[in-house]
């Protein structure tokens, strides 16, 4: 037996979780070292990790992701109004610091009371803002409120909203109504970043190549990922068969997509694939960029 296990072993022993020590050694002692990606100085950290993503570097890159979307769809680079609804623990607002200049605010919601508890207190203030949104969710908050409520948000205020896995948690009655809500607060030419499990002909044609091992692109299996059972009798929006609740990851057609667009009055300017569909891609889930039709 190595050192290296019998360090494991005896850190086991005394309750210690290795990988939490480590990342409270190594967080200040990285951030020391920070040269050119000022942002990333607020990743927090482990135990406030969240959204599917815990590693360090897993945050890392998705920022990193997420920033060069921004970046490329934003017209204007300075002072923006930035909505991130399921805003978690922040991940999309280390993404959205560099585009928010001295004028500009960021506004995170989420239905989660300790993610934005945490939030206010690791966040700058001033820019940053996070409101607890207290609606019921069946995965994340089946215990609060059941009925459905408007953004607090202004009308038309908004340059660049962005969901990064809400709409993957949504029935087709919640994601309609609250599709609604992104055309309500968007500016004339603001727009909307929002991720899916996109239910397309490269998911259909990705179905008769899957297999037990993980996934090309991703760490699990392949065929967790087959959304076969209509959600509450829905035609367009499916979930996994194996989760507990339907609400815990959500597929949408096509057609889902265009009923979306069609009730909100948006429309979808750009697409970029998820790599779950066994295809290489931007990200995990589908990105579809929105704007007013």
């Amino acid at each position: 037996m190595n050192i290296q296990n019998i360090l494991l072993q005896g850190l086991r022993r005394v309750g210690i979780d290795l990988y939490r020590l480590l990342d409270r050694l190594y967080l200040p002692q990285d951030r020391r070292h920070l040269l050119r990606t000022r942002n990333i100085r607020l990743i927090p950290g482990e135990a406030n990790r969240r959204g599917g993503k815990y590693a360090y570097a897993e945050w890392a890159h998705v920022i990193g992701i997420f920033q060069t979307l921004m970046f490329l769809l934003l017209p204007r680079k300075e002072n923006n109004r930035i909505l991130d609804i399921g805003c978690g623990t922040g991940l999309l607002a280390i993404a959205s610091e560099p585009f928010l200049g001295d004028q500009g605010k960021y506004t995170g919601i989420d239905v989660m009371q300790p993610d934005i508890d945490f939030c206010r207190g690791h966040y700058p203030a001033g820019r940053y803002e996070f409101i607890h949104f207290a609606v019921a969710n069946p995965t994340y908050a089946p215990e609060q409120d059941r009925s459905k409520s408007p953004w607090p948000v202004e009308s038309g205020s908004i340059d660049l909203l962005t969901a990064l896995s809400v709409w993957t948690h949504l029935s087709e009655e919640d994601a309609l109504f609250y599709f609604r809500e992104i055309s309500r607060v968007l500016k004339p030419d603001g727009r909307a970043m929002v991720t899916f499990f996109l239910l397309d002909r490269t998911y259909r044609e990705s179905l008769g190549r899957r297999s037990e091992q993980e996934g090309r692109f991703h760490m699990t299996s392949q065929n967790l990922w087959i959304f076969d059972q209509p959600t509450y009798g829905s035609d367009a929006w499916y979930h996994l068969a194996w989760i507990p609740v339907p609400e815990d990851a959500i597929g949408v057609t096509e057609q889902g997509i265009d009923r979306l667009c069609a009730h909100a009055g948006l429309q979808v300017m750009e697409r970029h694939q998820g790599n779950w569909k066994e295809v290489p891609g931007v990200f995990f889930q589908d990105v579809l960029i929105f704007r007013k039709a």
